[in-house]
């Protein structure tokens, strides 16, 4: 009976296939494997399954795992992790409060990550927490700025944690080393990027294997760095000033990376190459056909694909950086995949949310919808699409879409 009962626990702890466990997912690719969705959205839009209130003030996506949905929200008494019941949306928990309300823009901005039994979660101004899945617990905490002599910018901590097997990762910035690595059962210190010292800005770091070595990708206002898993030593680094906010999460692939940032940047890709001397870095394009805000862009196949400032929703050829095509569409958002299809979200007004053919072919929209219980805050937490639901965070509230074939 015993070694039943620890089987049947271990089963419960691995997440499904089609869970959702961390920012822009397993892969941290916005990349949905999911199969058997709606390749066209009735009028009205997809079936509304439940809706619930209480996630607190602030722009935290939500993360799925383990029949749970997890986010992030302020009350007046301060920040604080949340957990739904994934079937029903009914309330779980509240954890502890990290820290203290507000912020340039209200609210906690960081996606909860979930990790087996785990979560880790990044309050707006630096207070990290590690908490039990199950009951909200605490079980560890540290603060970026006083333990690793971090300091935000002018808009205060966004970053997604990255949990890589034993390790959870995250961005103070600053002198002492601009990325930590913790053991993620105890919240001991591995080690800090000592040689890689630029200032946080708002991205969230991306795991790599690059030319055989296990690394970690952050993009900055100053630059886009590659440091050893195993050390933190700095491996590689190309300079590439940002303006005003550097948000966009790096995509990497086949030994290139790819960066864009709104404020009239635009989009750079980088090859990373290693020779007897250690890596190096060559630019391949940089152009402004990508100046993606924070909406986030998507590497599917041979193209990228997200919203472009001044130009609507762009499809970009990932090699050459050409664009193939631009279209206005629901307005400047956000984006998700699953499906062979784009679930494209604008960030204000009546909080459109449209399906889009994933297709370089042009912009096909295959249905639309506009969010009901709108805030008079932008929506720019990001659709997921998780076990055949699209939800949509606003606020306080919380929309679970059932968005399979029926």
């Amino acid at each position: 009976m015993k070694r039943t009962l620890l089987a049947l626990t271990a089963l419960v702890s691995i997440a499904s296939a089609a869970d959702w466990p961390t920012w822009r997912g397993p892969k941290r690719d916005d990349i949905s494997t999911e199969k058997n969705l709606l390749t066209e959205w009735p009028a009205g839009g997809p079936e509304l399954v439940w809706k619930t209130t209480g996630c607190g003030s602030g722009y935290s996506s939500v993360s799925v795992a383990n029949g749970r949905v997890f986010t992030m929200g302020d009350t007046p008494e301060g920040s604080a992790v949340r957990a739904f019941e994934e079937k029903s949306g009914a309330p779980l928990w509240v954890s502890p409060i990290l820290g203290k309300p507000g912020g340039n823009y209200e609210g906690p901005r960081c996606t909860p990550t979930v990790d087996s039994d785990s979560v880790y979660a990044l309050g707006q101004f630096g207070d990290f927490v590690c908490l039990d899945a199950a009951t909200g617990k605490e079980r560890w905490r540290k603060n970026l700025g006083t333990d690793f002599g971090g300091k935000y910018s002018g808009w205060n901590y966004t970053e997604s944690p990255l949990v890589d097997g034993n390790l959870v990762l995250f961005t103070p910035g600053g002198k002492k080393g601009a990325i930590v690595a913790l053991d993620k059962k105890t919240g001991s210190l591995l080690w800090q990027s000592t040689e890689f010292t630029d200032g946080a800005q708002y991205s969230s770091l991306v795991p790599a294997d690059i030319n055989g070595v296990h690394q970690y990708i952050q993009l900055t206002a100053e630059s886009v760095a590659g440091v050893d898993a195993a050390t933190g030593k700095l491996l590689w680094r190309a300079e590439r000033k940002g303006a005003t906010a550097v948000i966009t999460t790096p995509i990497y692939a086949n030994n290139e990376v790819y960066v864009t940032s709104g404020y009239g940047v635009g989009c750079n890709a980088f090859k990373i190459t290693k020779d007897g001397t250690g890596f190096k870095t060559e630019e391949l394009y940089a152009n402004k056909n990508m100046a993606n805000h924070h909406g986030g862009v998507i590497l599917l196949g041979d193209y990228v694909y997200g919203f472009s400032d001044s130009k609507g929703w762009v499809c970009q050829e990932f090699k050459t950086g050409d664009m193939k095509w631009n279209e206005k569409g629901v307005g400047k958002g956000s984006i998700g995949y699953a499906d062979g299809h784009f679930y494209c979200r604008s960030e204000g007004g009546k909080g459109l949310v449209a399906l889009i053919e994933a297709t370089p072919d042009g912009y096909k929209e295959k249905g639309r919808f506009e969010q009901p219980e709108r805030s008079t805050k932008n929506s720019w937490p990001h659709p997921v699409i998780a076990n055949g639901k699209l939800y949509l965070r606003d606020q306080d509230v919380l929309l679970c879409y059932d968005v399979r074939k029926k």
